[in-house]
């Protein structure tokens, strides 16, 4: 006879708009880590603990979300809302992701900008930085841990890291390369490519879920021509408004009018989720706009990593200092210049994350059994491994060998990085835990 523990628990009882609402909220406050933390927090939470969603549901969401372009983690949760509870589950969810950080970054830009030359201030920095490059290399170990199966999907996360790091590919290109793979691997090697194993021993872990493999989809994520064609119109008002006002307000070479425009290029054209979008957003706001300089950006990107929500909100930063350093909106309302443009470029930077989820949610949830469509989508997820390990060199090296790889390292970067590296890996401590601790021991080396 099976010990009491054993005994598997029956499935979570419905989950009204009220209770969804409510963890959407808290997930906004509580989402550090970047996105394999975000996406981390979620299948705790919503797989492993609540039983909101099956596993196997779950990561299928999760592969599709990877293919598009935008922060994967918060397309996640508008996808799960929109799952549970219709579009405006779906709008609510994906906002609720990204307005705690928006406030916070605000602020925090604010200080940076006004207070960034003092003491304090750059010695917390100088011990953020290693921390968040130790930070990138465990997102790497967590998604690779959980996505690469087999050797066939380790070749392909192998072959995107070089493919980057060797070869200066695009990464539309890889991703392209990734899909065929995975859509003829499906073909013949259907084995590799499978996503259905893992979840066995998940499902006798956890339990059944509210949303099973099972479970029949629900009529509004069924496909209809009509909603489609609302999603899509509803879509592009909400763009053509504020870019017309824009427009009309500044002309077409004005600063805001360039942020809105580029964010949104980087929304549409750039694949991968935020460790991808970041270098065409440094191309971009540093190189050709010259919007803030190269150790802004970095210190930027250490700011979103101390900050719940999308790593890819660090285009609230970059929004926030070209502003106020510009004074778009003249010397004696820079504040308000900087926070208009930093919801400004949200806002361009996130709206086309909600159209691909509730335009395109019906379709994935047709094909969530359908090997041909989950194996290019299984070898993706692969190919983003190999870029964010890519990206967490790229990133060691400007923050380790500050003045180039021909001079020495900065030995105190290089033990805050293996202290933080070693919280994050051994002792299993959040990724916050870890970037305040740094940036003490930073404040103290300094």
């Amino acid at each position: 006879m099976k010990p009491a523990d054993a005994v598997p628990p029956d499935a979570p009882s419905p989950i009204s708009f009220g209770q969804a609402l409510r963890f959407w909220l808290k997930l906004g406050f509580i989402s550090f880590g970047g996105p394999a933390g975000q996406i981390a927090i979620m299948h705790q939470e919503l797989v492993e603990r609540r039983r909101w969603i099956s596993e196997r549901r779950f990561l299928h969401a999760l592969n599709y979300c990877m293919v598009l372009p935008g922060p994967e983690a918060q397309q996640l949760a508008t996808y799960l809302g929109w799952l549970m509870h219709r579009s405006w589950g779906g709008v609510l969810a994906g906002a609720l992701f990204v307005l705690p950080s928006l406030g916070m970054l605000i602020m925090l830009s604010w200080a940076y900008i006004a207070l960034g030359d003092t003491p304090l201030i750059a010695g917390l920095f100088y011990g953020i930085k290693p921390a968040v490059a130790a930070i990138v290399l465990h997102a790497a170990h967590r998604i690779g841990t959980r996505a690469l199966k087999n050797s066939w999907l380790w070749a392909i996360a192998g072959a995107s890291f070089v493919a980057l790091f060797g070869l200066h590919l695009p990464f539309p290109l890889i991703i392209i390369a990734a899909a065929v793979i995975g859509y003829l691997g499906g073909k013949w090697a259907p084995e590799r490519f499978a996503v259905g194993r893992a979840h066995t021993a998940a499902k006798q872990a956890f339990g059944p879920a509210l949303i099973d493999d099972d479970t029949p989809t629900p009529a509004h994520a069924r496909y209809a021509r009509g909603r489609l064609l609302r999603v899509l119109l509803a879509g592009a008002v909400l763009w053509c408004a504020p870019m017309a006002v824009l427009l009309l307000w500044q002309g077409w070479h004005g600063t805001l009018t360039q942020m809105a425009w580029f964010f949104t290029k980087a929304a549409l054209l750039t694949f991968g989720g935020a460790y991808a979008v970041l270098p065409y957003v440094y191309q971009g706001a540093v190189v050709h706009y010259g919007w803030l300089s190269p150790t802004q950006m970095i210190d930027g990107l250490a700011l979103g990593e101390t900050t719940p929500g999308p790593l890819i909100m660090v285009v609230a930063f970059v929004g926030f200092v070209g502003a106020y350093v510009k004074a778009v909106l003249g010397p004696d309302m820079l504040f308000a210049a900087g926070a208009s443009a930093a919801a400004l470029v949200t806002w361009f930077t996130f709206l086309p994350s909600f159209i691909f989820i509730l335009a395109g949610g019906p379709l994935v949830e047709s094909t969530h059994g359908d090997l041909k469509f989950t194996a290019p989508l299984t070898a993706i997820t692969a190919a983003v491994v190999g870029v964010i390990a890519n990206l967490a060199l790229f990133f060691g090296y400007h923050v380790l060998w500050p003045h180039g790889l021909a001079a020495s390292p900065d030995l105190r970067a290089v033990l805050i990085a293996l202290l933080a590296a070693i919280a994050l890996f051994r002792f299993k401590r959040t990724v916050i835990e870890v970037i305040l601790a740094c940036a003490v021991l930073g404040l103290i080396l300094r």
